[in-house]
């Protein structure tokens, strides 16, 4: 069955002190765009993030958040003495105005570029919270992946619906076609006969048939019929099959369209011109839903 491209799921674990809470949220996007924060002590983990995702999703823009936070008093940021000495002979160096006076506030200066530095991490520590993470984005991926499958079976029973109505007027459209050559026939051989009947004119038979012949081969709707309902068959096949198949979906929308358009010029008739409008109003919806898809 087809999924969604929206989803969300959270973790959260408390190893040795080290709580992690990770959030993982899922929207529409044409390829799979991958945006993933992570606090400075943690940029270590992104690539195998980016890794875990890209094995599980196909399409969609994905957003990725953790967020640490630590009991343990070794994990305070450290000052770079240096870095701030700096900053505060720089600042004292300032020439101001007479009467101006002006303090050095440490909070401020501790905020600069390269003052607080985060502790260094053993590689045993690099490793745990590795585990940890990997594993958070694993359970958060169970969860967005389980949301995007539900929202999936709801937006293939919308889109069934929609396939069911278009079928509908292609009924009608079936059933009037015929008849369109019918009321042609009687309309030009009654005009015939009116101006026979006042002219005198004589006109054969076979020129009264080629004629309709034409007119018959030129409203000919038959393939585009049978054309659109394949594209139909094959758009829910395509639905039940799953995978990745927003795209296909997508394409395969764009030649109902083209196959409704066709039928709609080919067919001088005010009924299957109405059944056109309808279908291409149902098309238009499916093209907005498929975008959904994964």
């Amino acid at each position: 069955m087809i999924a969604s491209m929206t989803g969300y799921g959270e973790a959260q674990r408390q190893v040795a002190g080290l709580h992690c809470a990770l959030e993982i949220r899922s929207v529409n996007n044409r390829f799979l765009k991958c945006t993933i924060k992570l606090p400075d002590i943690a940029q270590f983990a992104e690539s195998e993030i980016e890794k875990i995702v890209r094995d599980r999703l196909v399409r969609g823009s994905v957003s990725v958040v953790l967020r640490m936070r630590s009991d343990s008093a070794d994990s305070a940021y450290e000052i770079n003495h240096a870095a701030l000495s700096a900053y505060a002979d720089a600042v004292s160096k300032v020439q101001l105005n007479d009467g101006v006076h002006a303090t050095v506030d440490l909070a401020a200066l501790a905020s600069l570029p390269g003052v607080c530095q985060p502790p260094e991490i053993t590689e045993k520590q690099r490793e745990q919270w590795l585990d940890v993470v990997c594993s958070l984005a694993a359970e958060c991926l169970d969860q967005l992946v389980e949301m995007r499958r539900r929202e999936g079976e709801s937006l293939y029973d919308d889109l069934a619906s929609h396939c069911d109505m278009i079928r509908e007027q292609i009924k009608l459209v079936s059933g009037r076609a015929p008849v369109v050559v019918e009321e042609y026939h009687e309309r030009l051989a009654g005009r015939v006969e009116a101006l026979m009947s006042k002219g005198r004119l004589e006109l054969e038979r076979d020129a009264l048939a080629r004629e309709v012949a034409i007119y018959a081969e030129r409203c000919d709707v038959s393939e585009e019929i049978v054309r659109l309902g394949a594209h139909i068959d094959h758009f829910i096949e395509i639905c039940k099959k799953g995978d990745a198949v927003g795209r296909r979906l997508d394409f395969l929308a764009q030649e109902m369209l083209r196959e409704a358009n066709t039928i709609g010029s080919k067919s001088n008739d005010s009924d299957i011109a109405r059944s056109v409008v309808e279908m291409k109003a149902v098309i238009d919806r499916i093209k907005e839903q498929v975008q959904n898809a994964e």
